[in-house]
């Protein structure tokens, strides 16, 4: 390797998202000379920042675009919900005090909000909106980092890392036909997790990882984690837990993104391709809930599943990018998804039967339930009686793995001898493991990767200067 192909920098950032771009910005602010290395061509830049759509930051008050407060405790309440306790509770609670200051800071960085939103899904308190979604977010980070100096270069595959007793060294790159090292004096990854590798999730799931869908970016291979893991970096999170919910099963194998995300399952029931019901569709708000819908088709026999509905609850949720299934009975329904009539007859039935309608109401956990069923249906429990009759089939969607790396308060790696990392820092789904044991949350995924990309240039940068 010729001098010539050589680079020389402060922080050297692998990853091209949300928690590059703060971990970048937040760096140059501390006066060190950044690289961003984004495995992807400039179009696809990003990762799966790309697709979202909201970050939850705790507040105090009302703001321009949130309704009204939402505090650090009940930030963490919701967090050991969906979690069922299994979080670092200490760096989450840093993570949510830190939080409070985001949406100040990242609107300084050029990003918009939107005003809070209404309807069924609840956010408009808890969550902020980007005012043209991910890809607007995007775009004003990298206008900021490039206008710091900040300096990105795209389809640069990191194929080594040069690791020493915890310290990184440097980082070699595919550079079109070339190899090329970068030369640091910290690391920040901010690379994502192993979704789209197919091979390595059926080593934990097995076959029926074929027909998982992925939702977010074809580029997320894990093969950053993998060196970093071989090189002594402590491992954090169960690699079967993920960020996994039920998509459109007609969505493409990678990049559907949040447009194949369906929003209706608690409008209706969800049955398995026998035509049978297998969890309450009702038993949360759904931002708190739809996250467990991924791993419960999963567990399906072939991995589907048909979420039906009809006439009364076709204008309760955001339309997905497919169109329904739509019927005018119960039996051609059937017929269309290739269920068998008769017992998807007596599923419904069932399930009309038991339904006690009470006050119902899409915004709140309402008194419509049923009784003497199983599995119940908590609340939103209405008779599907209402002509024509819909259904979407869904698979699971994988947005991100959680294995990753261990890290402390400051976004350090920690090494397997428990040591903190010299000079190696994590941010955003490659650590996320950390805070999400299990489950998830709407947002929460770049509450991770701002609050810690922020930590982490900021401690790059102070290292770097050491």
């Amino acid at each position: 390797m010729t001098n010539e192909s050589e680079l020389n920098f402060d922080i050297v950032i692998i990853g091209g998202g949300n928690a590059a771009l703060c971990a970048a910005i937040s760096a140059s602010e501390g006066g060190a000379r950044v690289v961003v290395l984004e495995g992807a061509p400039k179009f696809y830049r990003g990762g799966n920042t790309r697709h979202t759509r909201n970050m939850r930051c705790a507040h105090d008050s009302a703001t321009a675009t949130l309704s009204g407060p939402y505090g650090e405790d009940e930030f963490f309440d919701d967090l050991l919900r969906v979690t069922e306790g299994q979080t670092d509770e200490p760096l989450a609670r840093h993570m949510i005090h830190e939080s409070k200051d985001m949406l100040d800071w990242i609107a300084q960085q050029g990003v918009r909000f939107q005003p809070s939103l209404g309807g069924t899904l609840s956010l408009g308190r808890t969550n902020s909106f980007f005012l043209g979604g991910g890809r607007a977010m995007l775009n004003a980070l990298y206008q900021t980092a490039e206008r710091a100096g900040v300096e990105v270069l795209y389809d640069a595959e990191v194929t080594e890392l040069e690791i020493e007793d915890g310290m990184f060294l440097s980082a070699t790159f595919k550079s079109g036909q070339q190899s090329r090292r970068v030369r640091g004096r910290a690391l920040i990854a901010a690379s994502g997790g192993f979704e789209a590798n197919i091979e390595w999730l059926k080593q934990y799931w097995g076959d029926v990882a074929d027909n998982f869908l992925i939702r977010g970016t074809p580029y997320n291979r894990g093969s950053v984690l993998s060196m970093l893991l071989a090189q002594g970096v402590q491992p954090i999170g169960d690699p079967k837990q993920c960020h996994a919910v039920a998509i459109d099963a007609r969505a493409p194998k990678f990049d559907g993104g949040i447009i194949t995300r369906l929003d209706c399952v608690v409008f209706g029931i969800v049955v398995n391709k026998h035509a049978q019901r297998f969890y309450d569709e009702g038993e949360e708000v759904w931002p708190k809930r739809y996250a467990i819908w991924g791993r419960l088709v999963a567990a399906q026999p072939d991995q589907i599943a048909y979420i039906i509905f009809d006439a009364r609850s076709l204008d309760l949720f955001m339309p997905s990018l497919f169109p329904p299934i739509k019927a005018n009975n119960i039996g051609e329904l059937a017929q269309a998804l290739g269920l068998d009539a008769a017992q998807l007859s007596n599923t419904i039935g069932q399930f009309n039967q038991s339904v006690r309608e009470g006050n119902f109401d899409p915004n709140i956990l309402d008194d419509c339930h049923t009784e003497n069923l199983t599995p119940p249906k908590s609340h939103w429990a209405r008779k599907i009686e209402t002509a024509p009759f819909y259904a979407y089939p869904v698979r699971p969607g994988i947005t991100f793995t959680y294995l990753g790396t261990k890290v402390g308060k400051d976004a350090r790696m920690l090494m397997t001898d428990g040591k903190p990392a010299a000079n190696m820092f994590a941010a955003g789904e490659i650590m996320a493991g950390n805070v999400l044991g299990k489950g998830y949350a709407a947002g929460i995924g770049m509450t991770i990767g701002s609050v810690f990309g922020r930590i982490a240039g900021r401690e790059a940068a102070r290292n770097a200067r050491n």
